[in-house]
């Protein structure tokens, strides 16, 4: 019987071990391997079926003094913009996609300027929106899909509303109220990286884009006019990069 016992015990013994040896060999991966071997695993996040959703968003708090500007200088002055876009989209075909992006945005600035031949106390606030439906194509530039090149054909309507306020010596105000209506197209280049699993960053450029603009002014709720403008851009300019983080809802994992 103490025979019996102790070959018990060696065999728990023994089997604690080669658990614990197993254990060790596991921990001994490092991050980034487990990481990478996601993506070696059947990794199709552009795959007929699948979904997709994005955040992009920018923050401008600015503040100004004697500052010079095209139609007035800022002698002192605070400047607050944000930006805020949410994407989804459903993949139609391998590697295409049709989507939906949601704009909301605001710019506001308080501070004392200088319009010839006055000095301004001046206020003024922007709230607008943008809806733009949009079809995209992407092209993976690594065999394991984790980075690629798309293109965004986007089709964009909005409205925005504008109020402004300048007061000069103390009692002399003059009022604005604006709305803006804005139509276009546009072709926006970009790169996708998958980070960490379905999630990715996002770097778009704004190469190519049709506008029309129509905005109506009434000053001082009596005279009122409209101006409509319309423009082509072509550029590449840095400086006007949209950074986003997206997530893929991969429905065949």
């Amino acid at each position: 019987m103490k025979n019996i016992t102790k070959a018990i015990l060696s065999l728990i013994i023994i089997s604690l071990n080669i658990t614990n040896l197993y254990c060790q060999e596991e921990q001994e991966y490092s991050p980034y391997e487990l990481l990478s071997s996601y993506y070696e695993n059947d990794f199709k996040p552009f795959k007929k079926g699948n979904w997709y959703t994005g955040l992009a968003f920018s923050l401008d708090d600015r503040k100004a003094s004697n500052t010079k500007g095209l139609f007035e200088n800022i002698i002192d002055g605070n400047e607050l913009n944000y930006n805020v876009t949410l994407k989804g989209g459903y993949f139609t075909g391998d590697y295409g996609m049709v989507g939906l992006g949601l704009e909301y945005y605001q710019d506001k600035f308080t501070g004392m300027v200088f319009r010839d031949p006055d000095t301004l106390q001046s206020n003024t606030i922007t709230r607008g929106y943008n809806f733009t439906p949009f079809i995209r194509s992407s092209v993976p530039l690594t065999r394991n899909e984790r980075l690629s090149f798309f293109t965004t054909i986007g089709l964009g309507f909005g409205i925005a509303n504008t109020n402004s306020r300048d007061t000069k010596n103390l009692d002399e105000i003059n009022k604005k109220y604006i709305t803006q209506y804005n139509f276009g197209i546009g072709i926006s280049p970009g790169i996708t990286f998958f980070a960490m699993e379905n999630f990715a960053f996002e770097v778009g450029l704004n190469l190519l884009g049709y506008n029309i603009r129509i905005t109506d002014t009434t000053t001082n709720g009596i005279e009122e006019s409209r101006d409509v403008r319309q423009n082509v851009n072509f550029s590449i300019d840095i400086l006007t990069l949209d950074l986003g983080l997206a997530y893929y809802f991969n429905s065949k994992r």
